[in-house]
């Protein structure tokens, strides 16, 4: 049974051999991603032009493949080229060698300067490239090699594939490939070495000629001859000092009372380190056959200054560290401190003031009282030094992170009315400081409203230059601290006094600025009322006569005609009027007055309004007449009144009260507060209407308030004559009409007498209180805006003098970046560094345009065409990866190359010994040691480029291309071989 069985149970052992293997398989990916990628059948293609490996687009796509579970990454390269004509390929000679075969003998794409390395090395326009996946993974057994080299041959034999195939073998940094091309009878190996240490007999010419010969094997006795590309390059490392022009800022000049070299309110630029590290010129010999240079162990015939062709390229030193650079990113740190200004500087000097001042909590009891305040007692300390004063009386001098000098310097930039001009006509002057002259209209200025900054000759401005600069080298965060609580003391100080602050445009807050400029701009026109109420107390203090009428205050006699004809004017300002104004107008019309308040009572109007209001009312508060409107039923002159001015907000203001009245809901009553609360102003002015002009309705108030709201028809009367009705419009006769129930609890009170719509002193101690509270990271957040406009503004202006058509592109891009991210309130930290290291790269472009202009003399060159052409190469220099140089050696930038690798030998030449040697030697010494070859250091990288045509591999094989590329370093020597066999006659 034993026997019988032991044949039954092999049966189940039998290998299935048609079952595909994991080998088969890879293969049949590969195949598979070559069909999908069109790469089957015979390529063809123009001839190249030349430098198109540089100037033209090179694509690859990718795809994954595995062997087993090892992953790979299949690539392929190409150069986009336009598609060649269906003619063209009919024309195709039968047994033309395949496009990669005739590209290895291309001689005018040699030694591209941004390219694939395999680009490089063998001339090619196409490839794929099969490599591991994984980064860390490598091919490293021998074994392995040869199955991937089996691998790609058989895929290529299957599919008829003209384009190379490559497999990365090694570690990833030794960037060695193998690969293999195939074509009707034809086949191209390509193979490589790649060794630390270099053979002797290969560092020259003859060396490496000799291997070529020997790999080729050609059984030909007159070896057809080898034509021969060669390139050495020379590093220049040591530019030498004064070749660099950017000079440190001068700190002592600075504080030293001459604002000098690193002017307040100006940005630093430039680099503090030569931007360009090395000049790598690159001397080529592109056409050479073999016999015509000798280049062995003891001689050589590759002088640089011969060579026909010169290119350079400079390596940039990484993150140059530059001025404008550091000052941006300093204070942008400062966002992320979490520390208050009190933590920072030790107790708070708000409250020590308050210990030793009157007590603080009287502060609105205070500024509120009708006290005139004695401007004529200001002086200069006063003004800058009094938040010194009161800080310092706490604080030992030498405590203080700021000294006096750099503070006094900062206060007098930013307060510049301030200064020693205030014997006379001071308070004419501090009323119009306020003011600026008209912005101009340029790009450049409107700047701020793109990045919700500030305009750049504003005070807001000037201070977030004056913390970047004191941020960077005055204390930092605790000099930021020590200004700010300076800066806000002063403000105090002016509200308190009356005196407006300088650089900030009149008028409301504009919402355009960032929140910390509307905020000042808020207290300016808190400290405007102020002041006008103040001196308008005063007036009436002094002018008002026994027999004088209620004293009315404010100055505003100036203004009295100045928009007579205008339909829809809402007057000026109760704190701007005159008693001289008043009474004027109240003598002129005081009869009719009289005559018109004693009608009231027999017209309709008056018979409406006559149960509300006393009969016999004096009209206050007038500013002029109208000039064309009467009043409907006394028939008197209409007058426009004196009104309260609308409250000005700040957007954080705005959206507060946007809040509360979304809050209040969509039902009746919501809706009905607020109407009423939005119509304060209305009902302010109605007030003012009805005490200038008595007897009036609401008709009246219309015309002149929202005449379109008042509709004037021509009917005829009972007469036939055609007359001229008006009525209300329809949504004035709306039942419950807000304006009809405003004028119907309207009582004829002149504004002066109103609450004020504006409360100036609690909006100053609003915002004063807001000032204080903030951190030196919110005061950084809100100036970073200024910054970076103010940082824009600079690079523009340094751009200006050097002219570079890339950096032009950078800067509108930045500008329209930080346009996107500065609108909006918090924007991100992410964001804002993109924008900032954007910054920093423009200003490392333009430093080192600047460095190679110095470096190449451009500056100093006399004959204007060879200072354009040095212009031009040093452009070229900053924007292409490399540059020819005209006239090689002997062109002008040719020399300028020249000289400075002479000046670097003879720095690091001889020590001082073999100097005094080298002087006492012979004339022909002398010779010797300055001559052209000794005027260069050795060459840094030879790479050379062997090709010939020669039958393979036996006599009566068809000529084929042959290639290797050599490459020798410091460190590395390179040999890539495409080595081409005939398949059919062998």
């Amino acid at each position: 049974m034993a026997a019988d069985s032991e044949p039954e149970s092999e049966v189940f052992e039998i290998t299935d051999f048609t079952t595909a293997s994991e080998w088969e398989r890879f293969i049949s990916k590969i195949e598979e991603v070559l069909n999908d990628w069109k790469l089957i059948g015979s390529s063809s293609g123009k001839p190249l032009e030349k430098g198109v490996y540089t100037t033209g687009t090179w694509e690859e796509k990718s795809d994954e493949i595995s062997f087993a579970d090892f992953k790979f990454s299949i690539t392929h390269h190409y150069l986009l080229q336009e598609p060649s004509d269906k003619d063209g390929k009919e024309e195709l000679v039968e047994d033309a060698l395949p496009l990669p075969m005739q590209d290895l003998l291309c001689m005018s794409n040699d030694f591209p300067p941004r390219a694939h390395c395999l680009v490089r090395w063998y001339g090619l326009r196409e490839f794929v490239v099969i490599a591991p996946a994984a980064n860390n993974d490598a091919v490293l057994s021998e074994s392995k090699c040869n199955l991937l080299l089996s691998s790609i041959s058989i895929a290529l034999g299957n599919t008829g594939c003209q384009v190379p195939l490559f497999v990365q073998i090694h570690h990833k940094w030794r960037r060695m490939y193998v690969g293999e091309c195939q074509g009707p009878g034809v086949r191209t190996d390509f193979e490589m070495v790649h060794l630390r240490k270099v053979p002797n007999q290969y560092i020259h010419l003859s060396g490496l000629l000799d291997i070529f010969k020997s790999k080729i094997g050609c059984p030909l006795t007159p070896l057809p001859p080898v034509s021969m590309a060669i390139r050495l390059t020379y590093v220049l490392q040591d530019w030498q000092q004064y070749f660099w022009p950017q000079q440190p800022p001068d700190i002592d000049a600075l504080v030293g009372g001459e604002v000098g070299g690193l002017e307040f309110g100006k940005l630093p630029f430039g680099a503090c380190e030569d931007p360009i590290s090395e000049l790598h010129l690159a001397t080529t010999w592109p056409h050479l056959t073999e016999g015509i240079i000798v280049d062995n162990d003891v001689y050589s015939d590759l002088d640089p200054i011969q060579a026909p062709q010169w290119s350079v390229r400079v390596r940039k030193a990484d993150n140059p560290q530059c001025l404008l650079g550091d000052f941006l990113s300093e204070f942008f740190k400062l966002c992320r401190r979490k520390e208050s200004t009190d933590e920072i500087l030790g107790r708070s000097a708000f409250e020590e003031e308050g210990k030793e001042v009157a007590d603080i909590t009287h502060a609105l009891s205070k500024l509120t009282e009708p006290a005139p305040v004695p401007i004529h007692k200001l002086s200069v300390t006063n003004m800058v030094h009094s938040a010194k004063k009161k800080i310092r009386k706490h604080r030992g001098v030498d405590e203080s992170p700021l000294n006096n000098e750099v503070l006094n310097a900062i206060l007098l930039f930013l307060f510049p009315d301030a200064a020693d001009k205030l014997t006379d006509g001071f308070e004419s002057r501090m009323s119009t400081s306020a003011g600026n002259n008209p912005p101009p209209e340029n790009e450049d200025y409107n700047l701020f409203s793109q990045f919700k900054s500030a305009p750049s000759d504003s005070l807001t401005y000037k201070l977030a230059l004056c913390l970047c600069m004191i941020n960077f080298y005055h204390g930092g965060v605790k000099g930021v601290a020590h200004l700010w609580q300076e800066f806000v003391l002063e403000m105090r100080y002016r509200w308190e006094n009356n005196y407006l602050i300088p650089g900030l445009a009149n008028g409301p807050p504009d919402l355009r600025c960032c929140l910390l400029h509307q905020k000042l701009q808020m207290l300016n026109c808190c400290i405007e009322r102020k002041k006008a109420r103040d001196e308008g107390k005063r007036g009436t203090m002094s002018d008002r006569s026994p027999g004088g009428t209620s004293g009315d205050a404010g100055k505003g006699a100036d203004h009295s005609g100045d928009n007579p004809d205008k339909e829809k004017e809402v007057g000026k300002s109760w704190e701007s009027w005159s008693d001289s104004e008043e009474e004027f107008f109240e003598c002129l019309s005081d009869t009719e007055d009289l005559k018109g308040n004693g009608q009231d009572n027999g017209k309709k109007g008056g018979a409406k309004e006559g149960n509300k209001e006393p009969v016999n009312l004096k009209p206050e508060g007038r500013l002029h007449p109208h000039g064309k409107l009467m009043l409907l039923h006394p028939g008197e002159p209409l007058y426009i009144p004196i009104t309260q001015e609308p409250a000005p907000m700040t957007e954080d203001l705005l959206e507060e009260q946007s809040e509360v009245l979304a809050k209040l809901g969509t039902s009746a009553e919501g809706a009905h507060l607020r109407a009423r609360m939005q119509s304060a102003c209305l009902l302010s002015d109605m007030e003012s209407f009805k005490a200038a002009n008595p007897g009036c309705c609401l008709e009246d108030f219309v015309r002149w308030y929202s005449p379109r709201d008042y509709i004037e028809e021509e009917v005829v009367d009972e007469k036939g004559n055609v007359v001229i009705k008006g009525e209300l419009s329809a949504r004035m006769k709306i039942p419950s009409n807000m304006w009809v129930e405003a004028w119907e609890t309207a009582k004829p009170v002149p504004a002066r007498r109103q609450k004020r719509l504006f409360d100036d002193t609690r909006e100053a101690e609003k915002v004063l209180h807001y000032l204080a509270v903030q951190k030196p990271a919110d005061l950084a957040r809100h100036l970073l805006p200024c910054v970076i406009h103010a940082a824009v503004l600079k690079v523009k202006e340094e751009e200006a003098l050097e002219d570079i058509s890339s950096v032009k592109k950078i800067i509108k891009q930045i500008i329209s970046h930080s346009s996107k991210v500065l609108r909006f309130p918090n924007p991100e930290d992410k964001k804002l560094e993109e924008i900032i290291a954007q910054i920093m790269s423009v200003e490392a472009i333009i430093a080192r345009a600047r460095s190679l202009k110095a470096k190449f003399g451009v500056e100093k060159c006399e004959n204007e065409e060879e200072k354009e052409d040095l212009q031009r190469f040093v452009n070229c220099l900053l924007e292409q990866p490399e540059v020819s140089v005209i006239g090689a050696g002997r062109g002008p930038a040719g020399s300028i190359i020249h000289k400075l690798f002479v000046n670097a030998q003879r720095v690091s030449a001889v020590p001082p010994l073999d100097e005094e040697l080298r002087r006492a030697g012979s004339s022909e010494e002398r010779r010797f040691n300055t001559g052209a070859v000794s005027d260069f250091p050795p060459p840094t990288g030879r790479e050379v480029i062997l090709r010939t045509t020669v039958p393979r591999p036996a006599p009566y094989s068809k000529p084929l291309p042959q290639r290797m590329y050599s490459v020798l370093t410091k460190e590395d020597f390179r040999l890539a071989g495409a080595f081409s066999a005939d398949t059919t006659f062998f």
